[in-house]
Parts: C-alpha cells; sequence; structure tokens
C-alpha cells in the first residue's frame, strides 16, 4: 500500500520537498482535438533519447489541456456531494460559492491543489505540476484529416437551390494514440493526493468540443514518491519509444497499450534511479491494484468521505494562510 506517512498531516506553507508523481499513459479511445487556431499542436523533436536520435513530428497535448478537465472532475464531484454551493445564493461556510476561473473561493480542494490567480484578490502556487506531453508515435501516424460539413435539416448540403459553405478539414488525433505523462504533486496531505488521482482517474474527455469528441483513458503504471522532481514528459516519451524500438514494435501502427504498460513499467525505475532522487516508495503492478480497488470505489459514502477529508484539509489551509493573510490586509 502508498506510505500514509510519507505526506505531510497539513499543508505546509513553504517547500518541504514532499513530491508525488502519478506516472502514466493517456490513449486516446476516439477522435481527439488538442488544437490551437485551429490546427494540431505539434513539436519537432529527437524520436527517442539513446537508440533513434532522427528528427521527427509529434502531436503535443498542452499543460492546461490536462489539467483543466481533471480540475473540472472534481469541481462536478465536490458540487454533486454538497461541499461547493452550486449558486451563491446557496452558499454556506462548509459549501461555499466558486466558480471556475471567474470567482474563485480560495479554500475548496480545487483552489488549493491546483491553485489560483485573481488579480490584486489574491493568487495561490499550483501544487500539482504537469508538463506538455508528446505522442509517442510520429504526427504522420497519429492524426487523421477529416472533411466535416454542417447540413441543413433536411439532411442535404443545399437548400432551395443554395449550396452551403459550410464544409471545413480538420486535423484528430487517431484513436490509440499514446502520450506518456508525469503528475507531480508537492506537499499534499494524503487526501488531497487522493483527491487529485481521483480526478486523473475519472476524467475521460480532454481536448476541444468535449462533449463529442476527445475520448481518452488514463492508464496508471505507478506512483513514486521523492524528495525531488523526477523526469519529463519529453524524455519519458523518448526513452519509451527507444524500449519499444528494441522490443521490434513497429510504431508505424496504432501501440497496444498493455504492451506499453509493461514496458514502461519495467523502464520507469531505471529512470528514477537516473534522476538521483531518494525514491521513498514506487508502487506499481498488483500492490498498485490493491491500493486503487480499496482506495477508489464505486460506493458513494467512500467517495463522499474522500472528498470531505481533502475539503477539511484544504480548509484548514486556507484559514491558516489564505484568508487569514487576506484579512490582514482588509
Amino acid at each position: 500500500m502508498l506510505k500514509h506517512d510519507f505526506f505531510p498531516k497539513a499543508i505546509p506553507s513553504r517547500p518541504t520537498g514532499h513530491y508525488a508523481h502519478i506516472i502514466l499513459l493517456r490513449e486516446t479511445e476516439s477522435y481527439a482535438l488538442f488544437q490551437t487556431d485551429g490546427e494540431l499542436n505539434t513539436a519537432r523533436v529527437p524520436a527517442g533519447a539513446k537508440r533513434d536520435d532522427s528528427i521527427i513530428t509529434r502531436i503535443t497535448m498542452f499543460k492546461r489541456k490536462q489539467t483543466t478537465p481533471e480540475r473540472l472532475v472534481g469541481r462536478e464531484l465536490l458540487r454533486r456531494y454538497g461541499l461547493l454551493a452550486a449558486e451563491r445564493e446557496q452558499a454556506t461556510a462548509d459549501a461555499p460559492f466558486c466558480d471556475y476561473n471567474v470567482e474563485f473561493c480560495k479554500q475548496c480542494p480545487d483552489c488549493i491543489a491546483y491553485g489560483f490567480a485573481i488579480g490584486d484578490a489574491g493568487s495561490e502556487k499550483s501544487k500539482v505540476y504537469s508538463d506538455t506531453a508528446y505522442s509517442l508515435t510520429a504526427f504522420e501516424y497519429s492524426h487523421e484529416t477529416f472533411t466535416l460539413n454542417a447540413p441543413y435539416e433536411s439532411g442535404t448540403m443545399s437548400r432551395q437551390g443554395d449550396v452551403t459553405s459550410r464544409i471545413n478539414e480538420q486535423d484528430h488525433v487517431r484513436p490509440q494514440v499514446i502520450f506518456p505523462a508525469v503528475i507531480t504533486t508537492r506537499d499534499l496531505t494524503f487526501p488531497m493526493f487522493k483527491y487529485v488521482l481521483n480526478n486523473v482517474l475519472r476524467t475521460r474527455r480532454y481536448g476541444a468540443q468535449t462533449t463529442r469528441t476527445g475520448t481518452m483513458t488514463n492508464h496508471l503504471i505507478g506512483i513514486a514518491l521523492t524528495d525531488g522532481e523526477i523526469f519529463s514528459n519529453l524524455y519519458f516519451t523518448q526513452r519509451l519509444y527507444d524500449a519499444l524500438r528494441e522490443q521490434e514494435v513497429d510504431l508505424s501502427e496504432p501501440v497496444n497499450v498493455h504492451n506499453a504498460l509493461t514496458v514502461a513499467t519495467n523502464l520507469v525505475p531505471a529512470l528514477l534511479a537516473e534522476d538521483q532522487v531518494a525514491v521513498s516508495q514506487w508502487l506499481s503492478g498488483d500492490e498498485l491494484s490493491q491500493f486503487l480497488e480499496e482506495t477508489f470505489t464505486a460506493n458513494e459514502s467512500a467517495v463522499q468521505a474522500l472528498l470531505r477529508e481533502a475539503h477539511s484539509d484544504s480548509k484548514q489551509y486556507a484559514v491558516s494562510y489564505v484568508l487569514k493573510g487576506q484579512k490582514g490586509k482588509s
């Protein structure tokens, strides 16, 4: 099981070096859109880190495109179980009103874990670090171009002799494209860490037009408890690319996620050793599965208990450091 005593009993006001890393493979399961200005985000980088240094184009998934959907899932749960008010008029001391990117409450688990910025009204630095994720396979094997149209209600592209010009082309990320990723939390209590991990495990839709496309599954490889930060998403992707090439996996075809998970699980301990950080625990395999089964259940009471514990810790931190400081300024 995960070492509970590694995590601080309360969120400290200053960094104390309690790093918990969630290491995973994000896999698209439908045609997703990770774009800026109408085009898929891409980067030209080396294919591998050691075996193959040829330059390829990879699809990128920017930081905010990862954390925002996960934050919104957490906030939805907090409202579902009465720990956040849906409307300002319904707010109470135990269920404040919190409007994402408009009016942060500055005390809920989302505000304290992921941070907020409200101009002169204050800010809180995020304790959840994410970095741009890169597709394991090259752009030419990972995307597909579709012609999109917007027909009239009759189902045709013309009406009364006029043909609509509402036709467009759009690149989509193909299904079964893998994005290796590391999510780092710093100095969170164990309940707050579970809150963040629960958000990751529950989130299913990423990218643009999330009500129609963008289904994705987060496959957890393991959890590393360390005294410092570890390898980047890009380096992880390149080393996994090299390891799969060594096993003669065809990277011009969709990679079987279970094969990739097996290779990645064996690779991560070596990467951690290279980083020269003190590793308090590396949880993976059967032990990880047991931890997830016992911690994250479909039981509503268990979900409520998890959220209440996180809410208690976030509110304690807010009262001690965030709200107290604001009262002193007023």
